[in-house]
């Protein structure tokens, strides 16, 4: 055996963990740790990247550093002029994006679908566990308050989409929307991309699978209970907590669990085929309430749920650790320490087949009470199809009619 494959074989399993404080200061942020290390959360380290509680109030990030692809690093430096205190509150700006496609592909082994439509990029509902932040990083953008304050809209997508169904080797699939970002965050009451987009689907009898965590969903139910008696849509809401207090600081801009609740009794009401997304799962913070939300969505009328653990991505590590020592640094070390039982030692694992349900003793149990639970209401026992039946290619600009048509 050579010198590298005993170094290899002798190395630790799991990584050690560092000696953690038994009261590590209130309002501390973790370092960014490297990959492999568990960070002593009684350390503090200023980058220059933290912002101002007053500058980000309403918001779930609590920096602003910069993208991974960029050559330079900005950081805020006191210069002894006090000049942070002239620094005003972010506040939500909007550009137009300026796309030529709407529909964005994908051929991962483990999704259900193979096309998209995000008709905004970045997200105000400031989630701090979203796994779409890296994706600011591509805009020169920062995925911390940047990806929620600086948005991005599509307002030609309805259009977009129509030339793109037209293409005549178009070949018509569920298309979901609200994968990245939501479709229905708060300027979507101004822009109404999203419902541009449906009035589109409905039209050429398109199907359609939309993931949303907003009670704004209610606004389309014209149109969805419409689409719902030809087999063409499904409406999934993610409701990660009951607990309002927990809802308000982790998402801080997203519909509170209650309205989330009753959107999905509303949609379920109007004959339209719903899903419960527990979603994400986070050990020791939020997986204590499955049973829960799986019951109230139940009384809710919904059939159909599903779960994912929570995911860590890039940027995203080190935002949801400053986020937890800002918010609950008593239980830090835990619940990277479940986390990392969950995803092979690792902070995350990107791994297709395991990356949404995680690996281990931890993760198997959350899977058992998942479906026990579903059981248990009666939930997950059939499925709603979606059907391409009624697809009718729209026509192209300039195109004649046919004799008949």
């Amino acid at each position: 055996m050579s010198p590298a494959a005993r170094s290899k074989s002798s190395a630790p399993k799991k990584p050690p963990l560092a000696p953690v404080p038994s009261a590590p200061p209130v309002g501390a942020v973790a370092p960014f740790g490297e990959p492999g290390t568990l960070v002593d959360p009684g350390t503090i380290l200023d980058l220059g990247t933290l912002v101002d509680k007053e500058r980000r109030r309403g918001r779930g990030a609590q920096s602003n550093a910069s993208g991974r692809f960029e050559a330079e690093a900005r950081v805020a430096f006191d210069d002894g002029w006090q000049s942070f205190e002239d620094l005003p509150p972010f506040k939500t700006t909007v550009g137009i994006d300026t796309a030529r496609k709407v529909i964005t592909r994908n051929d991962s082994p483990d999704i259900g679908f193979d096309r998209s439509i995000n008709p905004y990029r970045g997200c105000e509902h400031g989630c701090v566990y979203c796994f779409a932040r890296p994706t600011h990083a591509y805009m020169g953008l920062s995925p911390g308050l940047d990806f929620e304050s600086k948005l991005f809209a599509k307002p030609d997508a309805p259009a977009l989409l129509e030339k793109e169904l037209a293409a005549s080797d178009y070949e018509p699939r569920m298309i979901a929307i609200g994968t990245n970002t939501d479709p229905y965050q708060p300027i979507e009451r101004e822009y109404k991309i999203m419902r541009g987009i449906l009035e589109v689907l409905e039209r050429v009898g398109h199907p359609v699978g939309i993931v949303t965590k907003s009670a704004l969903v209610m606004r389309d139910v014209d149109i969805l209970s419409r689409m719902a008696k030809r087999n063409l849509v499904k409406v999934a809401l993610s409701v990660t907590t009951m607990d309002p207090k927990l809802a308000r600081t982790m998402e801080p801009r997203a519909a509170t669990p209650a309205k989330r609740l009753e959107a999905l009794r509303a949609l379920s009401e109007a004959g339209v085929p719903t899903t419960v997304m527990v979603a994400p799962i986070i050990p020791a913070l939020n997986d204590s309430e499955i049973e829960r939300i799986i019951d109230a969505a139940a009384h809710a009328g919904v059939k159909e749920a599903s779960y994912v653990l929570l995911r860590l991505p890039l940027e995203v590590r080190d935002l949801f650790r400053e986020w937890l020592m800002a918010n609950y640094p008593d239980r830090y070390r835990h619940i990277f320490t479940l986390i990392r039982d969950m995803r092979d030692g690792r902070d995350y694992d990107s791994q297709w087949g395991t990356r949404m349900k995680g690996t281990g003793p931890m993760a198997w149990m959350i899977g058992r009470r998942f479906e026990i639970a579903c059981a248990k209401v009666g939930m997950n026992k059939r499925r709603a199809k979606l059907t391409t039946d009624h697809f009718a290619r729209p026509k192209r600009g300039g195109q004649q009619l046919g004799l008949f048509d």
